[in-house]
């Protein structure tokens, strides 16, 4: 049998029981109190807290942006891209302003260059007020209203009309998506429907209402010394009469003269051969 005092656990006093002596006074309270983490581990925890605020704030703001970025980082550009919107709405009206003037000197410049005043009803309906006019170039101002721009009117009123059951049967909805071709439409429709008129008020030198003097100072529509550039024999340059604009940089490049020549080439055809005929005619 062991001695009582080798019974005993090490440290522990005989009257205690074999318990441990208590600790000395003041040493609880300061084993109680935690120890505060390092500075450093305090200001990372509270830096994170601090961030996540504004990551999460930033995730639900530009949320859209962030979509709309890939991997790559380089942000992405197409058809639905607000910005693209955007330049489509504001700059699709222009784009159909500019159309209407080249397709009115597309015309012009056919009706001027090619075909003959004898081609069966072409030639009387089409070519030969082309003719008369680098006769007489003030005739158009003796024109009525109708007979002035009735043509044009009744060519585009199909699509006015398929404009007007759209705006009718669509929703909002669909309208908003398809605004920009809309606007590049209606443009194009209003400029082509005007281009006669446009043309009649280039010859037109008294009486003119003072917009209309306004519009064609600022080259909005075709200025009348402007046009007088065309009136020049041969007649074979700046054939655009909506606004004009594309009389200089088309003249730049010879656009016309390079479709002349391929014309030429293919067909034998020389150009305004017809109208110079005509001129000795009626000289």
């Amino acid at each position: 049998m062991l001695p009582r005092a080798a019974a005993l656990a090490p440290g522990a006093s005989p009257g205690l029981g074999g318990r441990s002596p208590p600790p000395p006074a003041g040493l609880d309270d300061e084993e109680e109190e935690e120890e505060p983490p390092p500075r450093g581990r305090a200001m990372a925890s509270g830096g994170a807290a601090a961030e996540s605020v504004p990551r999460r704030a930033e995730a639900s703001g530009p949320q859209a942006e962030a979509a709309e970025e890939p991997e790559g980082g380089s942000r992405r550009w197409g058809a639905q891209h607000a910005g693209a919107r955007e330049l489509a709405e504001l700059y699709s009206p222009v784009a159909g302003v500019i159309t209407a003037d080249f397709l009115s000197g597309l015309f012009h410049w056919g009706a001027d260059t090619w075909g003959s005043v004898e081609l069966p009803i072409v030639g009387k309906a089409f070519i030969r007020p082309f003719r008369e006019h680098h006769i007489d170039p003030t005739a158009i101002t003796r024109h009525d209203f109708i007979e002035t721009n009735g043509d044009n009117c009744f060519m585009t009123l199909v699509p006015l009309a398929n404009m007007a059951y759209k705006f009718v049967s669509f929703s909002p909805e669909a309208l908003c998506e398809t605004c920009p071709w809309e606007c590049y439409v209606f443009a194009l429709i209003i400029f082509i429907t005007m281009t006669n008129q446009i043309h009649k008020w280039s010859h037109t030198y008294f009486g003119l209402p003072r917009w209309v003097i306004f519009l064609q100072d600022w080259h909005v529509i075709l200025p009348r010394k402007h046009h007088r550039i065309h009136h020049v024999s041969p007649h074979e340059t700046y054939f655009c009469i909506t606004t004009g604009w594309l009389n200089y940089p088309l003249e730049k490049i010879r656009f016309w003269r390079c479709l002349e020549n391929i014309i030429q080439r293919v067909t034998g055809e020389k150009p305004r051969a017809d109208d110079m005929k005509w001129a000795q005619k009626i000289k």
